[in-house]
């Protein structure tokens, strides 16, 4: 015979796993605690005519503990899955829990409310787009910096071995092509002579740049 007083002052006074002490409440962990509150009337181990209402999956669902199912505690809470209309499951509320306390039914009814109105919070933020947080990888990045700046060197090489083509050209350093010919090819090569001659100017440029910034210093 299930004696609720015997268990609740075991529970109360003694040890219990799901109770949560602070400095004014005193909270219980119980995923079937209809006020998240440690005291008799709450208490889901110590009633044996219990009553709350849970949430899995994205549904409400109402669940009922009476004393002729205590011996099998597998099938101990009889689940009955609610309506996803507020007003159709607080209508399945009142006829599952007919003859029941008015204390559960009205802590269940509450109970409903948070997890309804959660599961509308939920769904409000799911439609939502979201934008996706990438990391960049350190290893990446530095690889790729590498190969820029190896790159970077050569183009500035063959722009240098360029121009020098072209000045043993000029000079006469290869006496097979004709004068014509010279003069035709220093024309089709003019333009990137130009954008290497203003790259080094630039580049003057910043070193005095960088220099007076030393001097000042």
């Amino acid at each position: 015979m299930q004696s609720d007083e015997v268990i609740w002052q075991i529970v109360n006074q003694g040890q219990c796993s799901y109770k949560v002490v602070t400095g004014n409440e005193t909270f219980c962990r119980n995923k079937y605690n209809v006020t998240s509150l440690c005291n008799r009337s709450s208490c889901p181990l110590a009633n044996s005519r219990y009553a709350t209402v849970v949430e899995e999956g994205g549904a409400a669902f109402l669940c009922m503990k009476t004393v002729e199912r205590a011996h099998t505690p597998a099938t101990l809470w009889h689940r009955v899955r609610l309506d996803k209309n507020y007003s159709t499951a607080l209508k399945q509320i009142d006829v599952q829990l007919t003859h029941w306390s008015k204390f559960l039914v009205h802590k269940s009814k509450q109970r409903l409310t948070k997890i309804s109105q959660f599961l509308m919070r939920t769904r409000k933020l799911m439609q939502r787009r979201r934008p996706k947080q990438r990391t960049l990888p350190a290893r990446q990045l530095k690889r790729e910096a590498k190969r820029e700046s190896k790159a970077q060197l050569a183009a500035q090489l063959e722009k240098t071995i360029e121009m020098e083509l072209l000045d043993r050209l000029r000079s006469g350093t290869y006496d097979v092509l004709e004068p014509q010919e010279v003069k035709n090819v220093t024309e089709n090569v003019r333009p990137n002579m130009n954008d290497l001659t203003g790259e080094k100017q630039r580049k003057h440029l910043e070193l005095e740049y960088e220099g007076v910034n030393e001097v000042n210093e």
